[in-house]
């Protein structure tokens, strides 16, 4: 059975600026800023919150089937797909729209300045939410407003459980719309600050948004483990000790990955939960979202070796 993906593919174009942001800026210019930061690291990776989930999806076993939008520079992306056995049944390609790109420049001290341009992601709500194809779970993560609203709704129209994970799409919608798509959807998925940011539009307590879904909430909190509010209760879930800090971009999106994997074979979600807590750990020691690299024995071994008991079967 296969998962839908729901959300963007992108490339991020991440730059390596080798000193300080402040030491160029003046502040008492910022209202005519007009300056240009010397780069000779740049790293070209294949990304996007779709993408990424699906990579670690199939990485694990798992049948990930991305719906996403995309333009005619796609073709090197639609290989990297291709080599990893990943269908494109749902990817979309539009001839007057690039592909959504993302250009982060970063100092020494990790300060960052992003720019994003979605490109034809924007369009991605002209695909609907598919009825017989084998889709027995499915997860609406960040894409155009559009798509996110659009396809929250087929989900729960099609009787298809589904997590619904905003991202960094959260400030597009208001309280109403943000309520609308959590009732829809059987699992929510923030980090700590989106979840702030949720609570503060939606007025909703972490009790609120329980009750509204049938799964349960997800909260991840970074190197402090994550946390899970199902069954009227809660679960903290300790974070992995990663091997070594390289890159945390696309961490929560391998997060994703295993707590889909886990819930759409119907684990504990606990255990779903503590999967994606590993995920994330190997994710972090790899530059990219989507260059590190793992066998299904591996994980297993190292499940039982964090939690002290084997992954569920």
């Amino acid at each position: 059975m296969s998962v839908l993906i729901c959300g963007s593919m992108a490339y991020d174009n991440i730059m390596v600026f080798p000193e300080r942001f402040r030491d160029h800026i003046l502040p008492d210019k910022t209202h005519m800023l007009n300056v240009a930061f010397l780069v000779p690291e740049l790293h070209r990776n294949f990304g996007g919150c779709a993408g990424n989930i699906a990579y670690s999806l199939k990485k694990l076993g798992g049948e990930p089937l991305p719906m996403a939008t995309v333009g005619p520079d796609f073709d090197e992306y639609a290989r990297h797909l291709d080599r990893l056995g990943i269908r494109q049944d749902y990817i979309r390609v539009l001839g007057n729209h690039w592909t959504a790109q993302a250009y982060i420049t970063t100092d020494i001290d990790d300060n960052q300045i992003t720019a994003f341009h979605p490109g034809a992601m924007t369009e991605n709500h002209c695909q609907e939410v598919p009825l017989d194809d084998g889709v027995s779970f499915g997860i609406v993560s960040p894409d155009g407003k559009q798509a996110m609203l659009e396809h929250s709704a087929q989900f729960r129209e099609a009787g298809i459980p589904h997590v619904f994970d905003p991202g960094q799409g959260l400030p597009m919608f208001n309280g109403d719309e943000l309520k609308e798509m959590v009732a829809n959807a059987d699992w929510l998925t923030v980090n700590s600050y989106e979840w702030e940011l949720l609570k503060d539009k939606t007025g909703w307590t972490h009790e609120d948004v329980a009750a509204e879904l049938d799964g349960g909430l997800v909260i991840t909190h970074g190197g402090e483990g994550s946390e899970l509010w199902s069954n009227g209760g809660r679960t903290q879930i300790p974070a992995v000790k990663p091997d070594k800090v390289v890159d945390p971009t696309g961490c929560g999106d391998a997060y994703r990955a295993g707590l889909l994997y886990g819930l759409e074979r119907g684990w504990e979600p606990s255990d779903a939960c503590r999967l994606g807590s590993l995920l994330g750990a190997i994710k972090i020691a790899h530059n990219g979202p989507q260059r590190h690299d793992f066998r299904v024995d591996q994980i297993a071994e190292r499940f039982e070796k964090e939690y002290g008991h084997p992954i569920p079967g």
